[in-house]
């Protein structure tokens, strides 16, 4: 099966010049610019720029290590409990009726930020992978990043 979201990946990173995606959006202002809805103490909440499905967040550490047994164990915890409030904001916000939660660790394993350890929260609905995706090579997605940005960014502050 052909990985269609790799050459979108490489053309995010791309475009954000050399260094790290991840450790340069978080000097920024928050904001739709980089899609970051939400920061603890030691990570941050971001929207995938090329999303699965609508909703599709990430919880990123804010220290640029390659893997979770880098991170410290404070790091660590705050990651899983942005994770699991990150699912429960997505489920008000688009009420899935299943989740996908994971890492991809390293290169091989498909990660596109591999030195930067981040979790991917991924909203899921019966029949979202349909022949668009499957036969046709394409992703639909209901709405624009934009308005899945100010829809999570305003429930995350009710959670």
């Amino acid at each position: 099966m052909k990985r269609i979201w790799a050459p979108w990946r490489m053309k995010y990173v791309q475009t954000h010049g050399e260094g790290c995606v991840f450790c340069s959006v978080q000097t920024q202002t928050d904001g739709p610019e980089n899609l970051i809805v939400a920061r603890g103490r030691l990570t941050f909440v971001i929207l995938n720029r090329f999303p699965y499905t609508s909703g599709h967040i990430m919880v990123v550490a804010n220290d640029h290590v390659p893997s979770l047994e880098d991170l410290k164990p404070e790091s660590r915890a705050e990651m899983m409990e942005l994770v699991t409030l990150g699912m429960s904001v997505l489920r008000r916000v688009y009420q899935p009726q299943a989740f996908n939660i994971g890492a991809n660790i390293g290169e091989a394993a498909g990660a596109g930020v591999a030195g930067h350890v981040h979790m991917h929260v991924v909203p899921r609905w019966g029949g979202d992978a349909n022949f668009m995706a499957t036969v046709g090579e394409t992703r639909v997605l209901p709405e624009a990043l934009e308005e899945s940005y100010q829809r999570i960014r305003a429930s995350w502050g009710d959670a």
